[in-house]
Formats: C-alpha cells, structure tokens, sequence
C-alpha cells in the first residue's frame, strides 16, 4: 500500500485493482458530495473518500452500513430509504406559473433552508440511528426527515399545507427535525 492515495477509498480501489478483483463497493465522485461510497469504517458510519487512512490506528475495519440490505460486500444498496425518500415527494412543488427565470427568495428566507439543503443522502446518520433500526419500515429516519422539513421551510414551495398533513411525514415523528 507504499504507492495509495490518503483516502480508505484509494486503498479499496488500489485492492480491487491490483489484489482482489471481486472487491465490490460502490463510488463515484471521490469529493464527499454523492454519498455513494458511504460504509462503516472502524465502527463509525463514514464515507471512504473522506476518511484518511492514517485516521485509522491499525487494521482498517470496514463494513457495509449497518441495517441496508448487502449486495456485494461492503457496498450496501439502500433500497428502503430510498423508497422512504421519494415517498415525501423531495421536490418543488407549484401551482403558480413558472417564472421567467429563477424563484426568487428573500435573505431571510433563504437563510432559513441553511443546515436543510447540504445532506448528500449517503444515510450514514440514519444507519447509525437506534430508531431506524427498530422501525425502519415506519420510522423515515432522519436523512429523509431532514429532506421532509427541507421543503416545509422552502418559501417558493406551494404545497406546504399539503406537506405538513401527510401522514407518511407526521408518522416519520416530524417533531424531531429542525425548528
């Protein structure tokens, strides 16, 4: 491993490559923005391209995401939460015509969608959390809760009255995201 990037994912990519061909796991974009090489490293849900190495204090541990469905170790496909994720419909909805150009929103408003809009759904908070474990099949969790809240709080969103009744949101405990 003399001649490896700094990253767990340079290591798995230079194992499948030049050691073991049957490695699968999944990746993309190497930066930390699609989520796709989310994995249990070490004990701690993480992704392998933003986990140094040299983090790591001896051997390297690494697993698929705990509670996701194992399609070839350690790359885990997260059918269930991503069915979850389109159940609450994580996009603009409008009745109005479209503008011209973008839906403008004030400062203030905009502010409010900081700390909503950077999740990259890699699901490593849901993984890691108790309650999904227990109800995964009625419990959102709380990478598709946050999306949930996301457009209740996005002003240029129309269907806000529709959103907040939806059973599927209020029994994901809505209560529990951001206020």
């Amino acid at each position: 491993m003399d001649q490896c990037g700094p990253m767990v994912l340079d290591a798995l990519i230079k194992i499948k490559n030049e050691i073991d061909s049957s490695l699968t796991f999944r990746r993309s974009c190497r930066e930390g923005v699609c989520g796709s090489c989310a994995m249990n490293i070490d004990g701690t849900n993480t992704l392998a391209c933003t986990k140094f190495i040299a983090d790591v204090k001896g051997d390297i541990k690494i697993y698929p995401l705990p509670h996701m469905p194992v399609v070839a170790r350690p790359g885990a496909r997260p059918h269930r939460t991503l069915a979850q994720l389109a159940s609450i419909e994580p996009w603009l909805k409008s009745t109005t015509q479209a503008p011209t150009r973008e839906r403008l929103q004030s400062p203030e408003e905009r502010a409010k969608l900081d700390g909503l809009w950077e999740c990259i759904l890699c699901f490593c908070c849901t993984t890691s959390c108790p309650s999904y474990w227990w109800a995964g099949e009625r419990y959102l969790g709380p990478a598709v809760l946050l999306q949930a809240y996301r457009w209740l709080a996005d002003s240029r969103d129309e269907a806000a009255g529709e959103r907040s009744t939806s059973s599927r949101i209020r029994s994901g405990s809505i209560a529990a995201t951001p206020s």
